[in-house]
């Protein structure tokens, strides 16, 4: 290339340059460049264009990496648009939680006092004569009827004895007839004044004592009878019969009526209750003023056994002893409660509800809604009108099943979680469904002494 050429060429980039934003400082520092500048001719637009050239080595190399970065970019805006248009995920539903609607209604108040099960009648089975028992004819422990052999002793000298009375009976038959017919002869006689009359007097009394003589032989035939009668033993009673208290080769009866087994009625038992007199009054006051219906008569108590389930029979409540005992201050009362699956067994302690007031709009709670904070106190979780949680404290009187009767803290209408308290923590957003109580027999009995209600009707709802 000439030098005119060149200089024409410089002038010409330097324009391109300006117009590109090339500065002549930058133009000046790529004279100073070992390369040579690269005047490029195109035919493009019909025009020539120069443009200052680079070393063709560093112009490859990033004409290679503006290739890579073409291929990555639009994958990379891809990504992020796609990133962008991703709908943000839906927040998770409220919990669900369980509730029971705090109504207001009648309540019965109890009074929980210890009893003890006693049977309807006892027997003590004793042998009446004296004898080996040979066999016993029961199995311990079960159910036995009135009249059933039990024992029996060796009746070999009391059917001796019966023979021995029956021929004293027959001996004296006999002297009967020879005396009645002296008596007769006697008296005949006695008239056509044949005999004298100290001999009439002999014969008609020799009649008279062979009369005598037949009715001790039959006393003795029918006592004879009786104790062989006696040498089988039976049930005086129908009822369940404990363990034998001879075996077979024992001599019984012999100084006293020796004790062969104990026989307790007890399809009905009896539960002797005992009560502080103090109390006595207020449960005879509650009597007259009115129970409520279902609470008096035969329906008066209600039993909890020793492992806390209540007995599903109710009772009657009998009579109360006319003393009280001076040393513990108490009387003793006795209900009657029906015992048909013989649950209910003598000696047994258990716990007796008696009702001593009715409140008319009682509120109550389940048990197991209740909780206790640190110090004890009682709470339970509720459900706001806006759907949130909050801790309530409470204030109980009573409890009686899985129930407590709630005397301060809670209103009609109040929602009481009863499931679900560990989704709901206080200020939580709760979906609240009524509560279905799963059927049940179990009933928490509180200490003695400890009042405890009974909801009539039907209740729900605490401390």
């Amino acid at each position: 290339m000439a030098s005119g050429d060149l200089l024409g060429c410089t002038r010409e980039h330097g324009q391109r340059g300006a117009e590109r934003g090339i500065s002549s400082q930058a133009l000046g520092r790529s004279r100073r460049l070992k390369a040579p500048l690269a005047c490029t001719t195109s035919r493009r637009n019909h025009g020539t264009t120069f443009s200052v050239g680079l070393p063709r080595s560093t112009l490859n190399r990033r004409m290679t990496d503006l290739r890579k970065l073409g291929g990555i970019l639009p994958a990379a805006l891809l990504l992020l648009g796609a990133c962008r248009a991703a709908p943000d995920a839906p927040p998770p539903p409220p919990p669900e939680v369980s509730v029971i609607e705090v109504k207001r209604e009648p309540v019965t108040l109890r009074d929980e006092l210890p009893g003890r099960v006693a049977p309807l009648r006892l027997a003590q089975v004793r042998a009446r004569v004296a004898g080996v028992v040979l066999k016993r004819s029961f199995a311990e422990g079960s159910e036995v009827n009135e009249g059933q052999t039990l024992f029996v002793i060796d009746p070999a000298p009391f059917k001796a004895a019966v023979d021995s009375a029956l021929a004293a009976l027959v001996k004296g038959q006999a002297n009967l007839g020879l005396a009645e017919a002296r008596a007769k002869r006697a008296t005949a006689l006695v008239r056509e004044g044949l005999v004298s009359r100290e001999a009439y007097d002999d014969a008609m009394a020799a009649q008279a004592v062979a009369h005598a003589e037949i009715a001790q032989a039959r006393s003795a035939l029918a006592l004879a009878r009786l104790n062989l009668g006696y040498a089988t033993v039976t049930a005086p009673i129908s009822g369940r019969i404990g363990g034998a208290l001879v075996t077979e080769g024992a001599l019984v009866g012999q100084a006293e009526a020796t004790p062969l087994a104990v026989i307790q009625q007890i399809d009905t038992v009896y539960i002797d209750i005992k009560q502080p007199a103090s109390q006595l009054t207020r449960l005879r006051r509650a009597a007259l003023d009115g129970a409520p219906e279902g609470e008096a008569g035969e329906h008066a108590a209600i039993l909890v056994l020793d492992d806390g389930v209540e007995y599903r029979e109710k009772g009657e409540l009998l009579f109360s002893d006319i003393s009280v005992d001076p040393g513990t201050g108490e009387v003793t009362l006795r209900a009657r409660f029906p015992n048909p699956s013989r649950l209910l067994l003598p000696g047994m302690f258990v716990r007796v509800k008696l009702a001593k007031h009715v409140d008319q709009a009682g509120l109550t709670v389940p048990q197991q809604a209740v909780g206790r904070d640190g110090g004890g106190n009682a709470t339970v979780v509720v459900v706001q009108p806006d759907g949130k949680t909050a801790v309530r404290y409470i204030q109980t009187g009573g409890v009686d099943r899985d129930r407590y009767i709630v005397t301060a803290g809670l209103n009609a209408g109040d929602k009481v979680v009863v499931e679900g308290h560990q989704k709901a923590a206080p200020g939580a957003e709760v979906r609240a469904v009524p509560f279905t109580p799963a059927p049940a027999t179990s009933a928490v009995a509180p200490g003695p002494g400890a009042s405890a209600i009974t909801p009539a009707p039907t209740s729900s709802a605490a401390r």
